[in-house]
């Protein structure tokens, strides 16, 4: 890519974060974005970023490495340690993972992120794919631009090769890290870059670039699907983002996990495998009536209830647990469940008497006489009639004042409870909300 062109396909962007490993990839990348800043486009604003992920015994020298890089060429340059779960993707996908979540924290308004995969990673990226078995949303690969977060992640080599980067390495004399990790075959992506890529080459030099057109119709494909499928999709979504299932019981398999497909892209979920597919059709979608089915992929769950498929974030919530809400009755943070407060905005109950000691907590027994209800229930007859989802009904906190339950912030209030004219409070309960 020229400088010319470098500038075209950034158009109109001119806030950029740069992802800097500080290897061949990036390294070029960034000096050719200094060039266009120094050359053509002096508006042009480049931030960098390293992400030290502590692996190797180098990595202090790395950073240092990068540092006085950017300050050659006038850059300012960021650093984020990041450590890796043991999440069960393996050394590459943890570090992967971590590395693009540091990068969107780091974002500032209006910047993009740039990374450096070029056209050899796509080949191997797509033969990753194909060894996984993945159709055309796989074998699509990497787009040369995509929606992230709130902005965009640019990929400004995915057209060139690491030859050509190689070729401009030398010419302006750029020096960069080699990473000893690169050079250990028992990675699948190394496996590939060592072993297999260079043999397809040697039989068919143009092999990348011919992966790299076929990746592209795969990506086209897909694109055409989604215009075709998305004015479906809309009418099988709730507001809530629930997918309706009795009109996909009459559809082909094919159109059907289309749909559930572009329905979990709009979560925001990795694709799973067919195998998975299979099973979320035939363990939760069509188990029985009086079944609580669910079907997790990492953090989160794909729940059924009432003839709809949810995508709900997976929560570890002791019910045992009571947390004491004293006076002043400041803002109340539940870690990982959100915020309880006293807003004009929120729910009227009556307010707690002199000595009353005032709690939140997840469960209740006996019988509860709620206002618009003539007769007692139990708390999970309540949660039924009014319809809450059961992973709701875990995560929903009750106040109590003492031993006497209120309210459920936001769904009902109790007799005990409610608000008089002399006596009213309005609690407002924020999910997600955190401190």
């Amino acid at each position: 890519m020229t400088i010319r062109e470098l500038q075209s396909f950034l158009h109109p962007h001119r806030q950029l974060l740069v992802a800097f490993s500080g290897g061949l990839d990036s390294t070029v990348m960034l000096h050719q974005l200094v060039t266009l800043r120094d050359t053509v486009q002096p508006e042009l604003n480049i931030r960098a970023m390293h992400i030290h992920h502590g692996l190797s015994p180098r990595a202090d020298s790395w950073v240092e490495h990068c540092r006085a890089l950017c300050a050659a060429w006038r850059v300012p340059f960021d650093v984020a340690h990041v450590q890796l779960p043991a999440g069960g993707q393996g050394i590459e996908g943890e570090a992967r993972a971590a590395r693009y979540q540091a990068l969107s924290d780091s974002l500032l308004a209006g910047e993009v992120l740039l990374t450096a995969q070029h056209l050899d990673d796509q080949c191997e990226t797509f033969l990753l794919a194909l060894k996984r078995g993945s159709g055309p949303a796989g074998l699509a690969s990497m787009p040369a631009i995509l929606p992230f977060g709130d902005t965009s992640l640019l990929r400004p080599l995915l057209t060139t090769s690491r030859s050509q980067l190689e070729e401009w390495a030398h010419a302006y004399r750029l020096s960069w890290i080699e990473d000893e990790s690169n050079q250990d075959d028992k990675y699948d992506r190394n496996f590939l870059r060592l072993r297999v890529v260079p043999l397809l080459q040697q039989r068919w030099p143009h092999f990348s670039r011919s992966v790299a057109r076929s990746a592209e119709l795969c990506g086209e494909q897909e694109q055409l699907l989604d215009e075709l499928l998305a004015e479906q999709l809309d009418t099988l979504m709730s507001e809530q983002g629930a997918l309706r299932l009795e009109p996909m019981l009459t559809m082909s398999e094919a159109r059907r996990f289309a749909l559930v497909r572009r329905w979990l892209a709009f979560h925001r979920a990795a694709m799973p495998s067919r195998a998975s597919l299979l099973r979320l059709w035939q363990e939760v979608a069509l188990s029985r009536e009086d079944a609580n089915p669910r079907l997790r992929l990492r953090e989160h769950e794909i729940r059924r209830f009432q003839g709809e498929l949810y995508w709900v974030p997976r929560l570890n919530v002791d019910r045992d647990k009571s947390y004491l809400w004293p006076a002043p009755y400041r803002p109340l943070h539940l870690p990982g469940l959100g915020m309880v407060s006293l807003s004009g905005k929120g729910m009227a109950v009556r307010a707690p008497a002199d000595g009353e000691i005032v709690s939140l907590r997840f469960k209740a027994s006996g019988l509860l006489h709620i206002v618009g209800r003539d007769k007692g229930r139990t708390l999970k007859k309540i949660w039924q009639e009014l319809r809450i989802p059961p992973w709701e009904r875990d995560t929903t906190p009750l106040l109590f004042y003492g031993e006497q339950l209120i309210a459920a912030p936001g769904i009902f209030v109790t007799r005990e409870g409610q608000a008089t004219e002399h006596s009213c409070w309005h609690i407002d309960w924020q999910k997600g909300v955190e401190q």
